[in-house]
C-alpha cells in the first residue's frame, strides 16, 4: 500500500522547489501563492458594531488553489505550514489552517530562517502550534490600515479627485517629504568664507594644507569677503610656527550585518538600486537560486528583519573562514546589539547561508543584480566578524599671531575588516614629520566663498533611514509605501530625489489639517509600539484598534463637514484634441491614467497614455511604445497600431543584431545581457561586449 506523504505548504513556487529538494520523497511541497484569505476589496470588510471583527473572504482567483490544497491535505498523512517566519507568514498559516480545518493549537507550523538542507530538515522535525499573538499583531495592522484607507480615501475622492488614497504610514511619509520640500523652499542662503593655507615642503610629497579654525581662542566665523581679505592679508604678513603635533592611533569598527532597512540604504548608495529592486532581488536570493553543482539553494537568510543578531553557528562559520582565508589577526568575535528591543529579534540579521559560498564562486549562476546584491550581503557579514581597522592619525596645530590653523592626516596601519568591506572608502592624507616650534613657509593663502546649503531632498535610501529612526512603519513596508506615493503621483522622482508634486501638497494639507494624528510622526510611532505589544505581550488587538478608531471617527466627521471641494488642475500633455482643438490633459480614472480632452463633457475624446522608449519600429519607422495586455503583461508595440502590428515581449534597445539585423532586446540572463529578437537567430551579448561597442 502506498504510504501517504506529509504535505508542506509554503507561499511561493520558487520556495516550494527549493524546499522539496531538501525534504525528499516522503514529503510533498506545494505553494499557496501568497495569501488565500483577506478582507474584501469591494467594501470595508470590518464589522464596526461587533468589536472590529474582520470579514475575511477567499481572495478572488484563488478558488482553484484552495481546492487543490484541500484535496492534497485530505490525502496527506500530516500537514505542515511552512510560511515565512514573521507576522505576515504566521497570518497566512492561520488562514490556511482555517480553510483546511487544521486545529491551530496542534503542532502544524514550522519555520526556518534560511532555506538550506539542515535548516529545513530540523524545522520539519520540530513543528509547533500557530502563534496567535503574531497573528493578532498582523490582524491589528491589517484592520488599522483598512480603516484608514477605506474611510479617508473616499473623502479625498469627493473633495479632491478620483483615485487618491491615504494610509496610516503612507500619509506620515508624505508629510515628511512635504515638510522637507517646504524647508528647501523657505531656505535663505547665508554667505560664509573659509581660509586654507598651502605650505611648502622639502619635497613635493611634504606639501600639505591647513585650515584656519580659531582666532584668540574662539572659533572662526567669516561672513563677508571684506573680512576674509583682511584676515588673508594679516596671515600673509605674519609667520607660521608649529604649535603642537599629536600622534595617536585610531580604530574603526566594522558595521553590523544588514537589516532590511540598512540593506535597502546600502544597495541604493553602492548599487543604485531602488528599494523595490533590492527587495525583489533579495527575495530571489532567499527563496533559492540554481547553483551549478549544487542545484537550487537559498543563498541568504530571511530578508525581512530588524535585528543585527547573528547565531552562534553563523559566527563560528565566519571565524573558520576568516582565519583560514586571511589569518587569525583578521578575526574578531564581534557581537552586535539592537538599538531597540524589537519583537522581530527572533530573526537573525541578513547573512549568507554559507560563508564559504563566496560571490565569485557563484557568479556564473547568478544574474547581474543577484550577484551584486549577494556580494554586498556577503562582504558586510564577513566584515562584521573581522578585526578593527587601525590608523595612525596626526593632528598639527599651527600659529600665526593670534590665529590658529589645523591640519589632520591619517595613514592606514592595519586594514582589518576594510580588506573586505569599506563603507566610506576613505583616502589617506599624509602629513610631514614636524616638531613644535618649527617655522613653516606658506606657498599660498586661499580664501574661498561659500553659501550655506538647504536641506537635501530625500532619496529612497534617506527616506527609509528617516522612517526607521522615527519608528514609522516597519522596514518590510517601506518599499510598497514609496511605490504607492509614486503611483498616486503624490511624489515624483528626479534622478534619485523624491519630490512632492502639487497634488501631494494638496493631499498633505488636507491630512495635516483634519487628520493630525495620522500624519504626526510621534503618534504613528506610538501606535507601532502598541502594535508590537500585541505580539510581545499579548495585548488585546481589538482594544488597540478601538482606541485608534475612536480618534479617527471624530476626525472623519469634522473633515466631511468642513473640507471644501479642492480644484486640482489636470496635467497638460502638450497635445491638442484632433476633434475640437482644445488641449489634451492627463486624467486619473478607476483603471489608472488616460489622456482626455480638456473640453469634457462637450468633447469626450480620450486615448491611452503611452510611453515612448526611443526605439523606432523596424517595420514602419514609427515610435515603439510601452503597452499592456489584457492580463496586465507589459509588451512593446508600434505606435502605428492598428495599421502596424509589430510587437516584442522583451524591451528593445536602439541597436541591431550584427548577424541578422533584427533589434536587440534586454534579456538579463545569467550568460547574457542582450539577445536578438529574432527567434531564429541565436546571437547573445554580454555586458563586457556592450561596453566595447
Amino acid at each position: 500500500m502506498k504510504e501517504n506523504k506529509t504535505l508542506v505548504i509554503v507561499e511561493s513556487p520558487a520556495k516550494a522547489k527549493s524546499i522539496g529538494k531538501f525534504l525528499g520523497g516522503k514529503y510533498k511541497v506545494v505553494a499557496s501563492v501568497g495569501h488565500i484569505r483577506d478582507l474584501p476589496k469591494s467594501k470595508l470588510g470590518i464589522d464596526l458594531e461587533n468589536n472590529y471583527e474582520p470579514k475575511y473572504i477567499t481572495i478572488k482567483g484563488k478558488g482553484d488553489i484552495v481546492k487543490t490544497l484541500k484535496r492534497e491535505a485530505k490525502s496527506a498523512k500530516k500537514v505542515l505550514l511552512a510560511t515565512d517566519p514573521d507576522r505576515e507568514g504566521e497570518a497566512i498559516s492561520w488562514h490556511l489552517a482555517h480553510i483546511l480545518g487544521i486545529d491551530e493549537k496542534e503542532p502544524c507550523r514550522i519555520e526556518f530562517n534560511e532555506i538550506t538542507k539542515d535548516a529545513i530538515k530540523t524545522a520539519a522535525k520540530h513543528p509547533r502550534a500557530i502563534n496567535l499573538d503574531l497573528v493578532n499583531a498582523q490582524q491589528a495592522r491589517r484592520v488599522l490600515d483598512r480603516l484608514v484607507g477605506y474611510q479617508i480615501s473616499p473623502l479625498l475622492w469627493r473633495k479632491i479627485k478620483w483615485g487618491l488614497s491615504a494610509g496610516r504610514v503612507q500619509s506620515a511619509a508624505l508629510k515628511i517629504l512635504c515638510d522637507r520640500e517646504k524647508a528647501i523652499r523657505d531656505f535663505i542662503p547665508q554667505e560664509y568664507w573659509t581660509i586654507t593655507v598651502a605650505f611648502q615642503g622639502q619635497t613635493k610629497a611634504d606639501r600639505f594644507t591647513a585650515r584656519l579654525t580659531e582666532q584668540g581662542g574662539k572659533k572662526m566665523e567669516i561672513r563677508h569677503e571684506k573680512e576674509a581679505k583682511e584676515i588673508t592679508a594679516k596671515l600673509e604678513q605674519g609667520s607660521y610656527l608649529v604649535k603642537s603635533t599629536d600622534k595617536r592611533q585610531r580604530t574603526r569598527k566594522p558595521l553590523p550585518p544588514f537589516t532590511t532597512s540598512t540593506l535597502q540604504q546600502d544597495a541604493s548608495a553602492k548599487l543604485g538600486f531602488f528599494t523595490k529592486r533590492t527587495m525583489f532581488t533579495a527575495q530571489q536570493l532567499y527563496e533559492g537560486v540554481d547553483i551549478k553543482g549544487e542545484g537550487t539553494v537559498g543563498l541568504v537568510s530571511y530578508i525581512r528583519t530588524d535585528s543585527v543578531r547573528i547565531s552562534q553557528e553563523a559566527r563560528e562559520m565566519a571565524r573558520d573562514f576568516i582565519t583560514e582565508r586571511f589569518g587569525k589577526q583578521y578575526y574578531k568575535d564581534n557581537a552586535y546589539a539592537n538599538k531597540k528591543k524589537d519583537v522581530q529579534d527572533a530573526h537573525e540579521a541578513i547573512r549568507p547561508t554559507s560563508v564559504t559560498r563566496t560571490p565569485e564562486d557563484v557568479k556564473d549562476s547568478l544574474t547581474k543584480d543577484q550577484y551584486h546584491l549577494y556580494k554586498l550581503i556577503w562582504n558586510r557579514f564577513v566584515a562584521s566578524q573581522m578585526a578593527y581597522a587601525k590608523f595612525d592619525v596626526m593632528n598639527i596645530l599651527i600659529e600665526n599671531g593670534d590665529y590658529l590653523l589645523s591640519a589632520t592626516g591619517s595613514k592606514l596601519r592595519f586594514d582589518g575588516f576594510l580588506r573586505v568591506y569599506d563603507p566610506r572608502e576613505e583616502g589617506e592624507v599624509s602629513l610631514p614629520e614636524l616638531a613644535p616650534g618649527q617655522s613653516l613657509s606658506a606657498e599660498e593663502v586661499l580664501p574661498e566663498q561659500h553659501f550655506t546649503q538647504p536641506p537635501s531632498r530625500f532619496t529612497e535610501a534617506s527616506l527609509v533611514k528617516d522612517l526607521e529612526e522615527k519608528d514609522i512603519g516597519r522596514p518590510s513596508t517601506y518599499s510598497p509605501i514609496i511605490a504607492t506615493l509614486l503611483e498616486r503621483k503624490y511624489v515624483k522622482r528626479e534622478k534619485k530625489a523624491l519630490i512632492p508634486t502639487d497634488l501631494g501638497f494638496v493631499v498633505n494639507d488636507v491630512m495635516e489639517t483634519y487628520f493630525t494624528h495620522i500624519v504626526d510622526a510621534g503618534f504613528t510611532a506610538g501606535m507601532e509600539d502598541k502594535l508590537d505589544e500585541v505580539e510581545s505581550a499579548g495585548t488585546d488587538w481589538k482594544a488597540v484598534v478601538g482606541d485608534f478608531y475612536g480618534v479617527l471617527k471624530d476626525e472623519l466627521e469634522v473633515a466631511d463637514q468642513k473640507i471644501e471641494k479642492v480644484k486640482v488642475e489636470d496635467e497638460p500633455t502638450g497635445e491638442f484634441c484632433e476633434i475640437c482643438g482644445k488641449p489634451m490633459v492627463i486624467k486619473h480614472g478607476r483603471y489608472g491614467e488616460f489622456i482626455a480632452c480638456s473640453g469634457y463633457p462637450e468633447c469626450k475624446n480620450t486615448k491611452p497614455v503611452v510611453t515612448k522608449i526611443d526605439v523606432k519600429c523596424p517595420q514602419c519607422g514609427k515610435d515603439l511604445v510601452v503597452r499592456k495586455s489584457k492580463r496586465g503583461r507589459v509588451f512593446y508595440g508600434c505606435s502605428g497600431y492598428p495599421q502596424c502590428h509589430f510587437i516584442l515581449w522583451n524591451k528593445p534597445i536602439n541597436r541591431t543584431c550584427p548577424l541578422c539585423g533584427s533589434l536587440l532586446v534586454e534579456k538579463n540572463l545569467k550568460s547574457a545581457k542582450y539577445a536578438c529578437s529574432n527567434p531564429a537567430c541565436s546571437y547573445k551579448e554580454t555586458e563586457e561586449q556592450e561596453i566595447k561597442q
